[in-house]
């Protein structure tokens, strides 16, 4: 039970535990009453707003108990849990999101990626049915994304929180799994989001750290079918960054899929199984980590030379030259050519190495691409 008073319980709001979920028709005073003296009507009232309001951190637990228990469900990876289809979405004069093509499959981790602005939380809103498209269609699991059966499916760990300060870890996930017909275990919670220390902590007193592992628990108390994580590793060291990384690489595999915004690029590259890359509201690039890397053709050479600045950069096809702690780095367009006109010019070239374009100049050539075509359709429409 919440080893809470009644009177400290009923003070929480509701827009305080989910204030990203609250419906306009539903009261911003109402209250949780749990307490013994609460009238039934009251406690029913509140629960089925709940239900409205934070049911989008999801029903169920099949997937995930399955996950827990070391059995891994068979899951069609081909079908689509979600799509956006020439969704288009503006706030004023500024399209955030422009004809937007969008799936999501069972079972996947989908890593959107883009700059600042590039319309990925919005594309996140849309899907989560927090905010409604100008034009196109926007299905989750067969419905509209606000519909309760939806949201009972869905759970979204998102940048902004609203949490009362004053409660505890565990009376928070105690008070979160209550809005769950067959919640996980509060234990389980606790440990998968790495919190079993600092439960009895006010959430206040927490760190940028905990406080995201703490969140990251809240969204997992009713095991989602489909889990939006934007940004969840902000103010994570090392280590509880590669914990993070294998619990939902174990939701993953259990079955739920996973859209996953971060611009941490490692991270994309070491958990998605398909990355797409968004630029002024468009999607410019999709396909596996390997397939997006594929598309930067630059190819990266470092190696240590007598050589100038001046004379590297004359080399052929070469697009930079950087002086680094040991030596030089050269991004060519043809490593062939480059390495000719370097070894020719220094048979002495010694610590030579060769690599292809990570997933960070891939997707700076993508966006830096695709800002260049935006300019140039602009000056033909001048």
């Amino acid at each position: 039970m919440l080893d809470l008073k009644r009177e400290q319980l009923a003070a929480v709001r509701v827009k305080e535990l989910v204030p990203y979920l609250i419906q306009p028709e539903f009261s911003e005073r109402a209250m949780i009453s749990r307490g013994p003296s609460a009238r039934r009507g009251d406690s029913c009232h509140c629960r089925s707003m709940i239900g409205m309001t934070g049911a989008i951190l999801g029903f169920g637990r099949k997937l995930y108990a399955s996950s827990l228990s070391g059995v891994k469900q068979v899951v069609d990876r081909t079908q689509t849990v979600a799509t956006l289809t020439g969704v288009s979405k503006a706030f004023g004069d500024i399209c955030a999101v422009d004809g937007l093509d969008l799936s999501v499959r069972a079972g996947e981790m989908l890593a959107l990626l883009g700059p600042n602005g590039a319309g990925k939380t919005t594309t996140v809103n849309l899907l989560l049915g927090l905010v409604h498209p100008d034009r196109g269609q926007v299905s989750v699991f067969g419905g509209k994304p606000e519909a309760l059966s939806v949201r009972r499916q869905c759970g979204a760990m998102l940048q902004i929180s609203g949490v009362p300060e004053t409660l505890k870890v565990a009376e928070l996930v105690t008070l979160f799994r209550s809005y769950y017909s067959d919640p996980l275990p509060q234990s389980k919670v606790l440990a998968l989001a790495g919190i079993e220390s600092i439960a009895g902590r006010k959430f206040g007193q927490l760190s940028g750290g905990q406080k995201q592992r703490t969140l990251f628990a809240l969204a997992i108390c009713g095991a989602p079918k489909l889990l939006f994580l934007d940004e969840p590793t902000v103010g994570l060291d090392v280590s509880a960054r590669r914990a993070f990384w294998d619990v939902i690489r174990q939701l993953r595999d259990s079955g739920t899929s996973i859209v996953l915004t971060t611009h941490y690029l490692e991270e994309a590259d070491a958990l998605a199984d398909r990355i797409v890359v968004i630029a002024n509201g468009r999607v410019v690039a999709e396909g596996t980590p390997r397939q997006i890397k594929a598309l930067a053709a630059d190819k990266t050479i470092r190696f240590r030379s007598t050589l100038k600045l001046e004379q590297l950069g004359r080399l052929a096809e070469v697009a930079s030259v950087t002086k680094t702690n040991d030596g030089f780095e050269i991004v060519t367009r043809s490593a062939t050519a480059t390495l000719r006109g370097l070894l020719n010019a220094d048979a002495e070239v010694t610590d030579l190495e060769v690599t292809g374009a990570g997933l960070e100049q891939a997707f700076l050539t993508l966006v830096d691409n695709d800002n260049a075509n935006q300019a140039n359709d602009k000056e033909k429409a001048a």
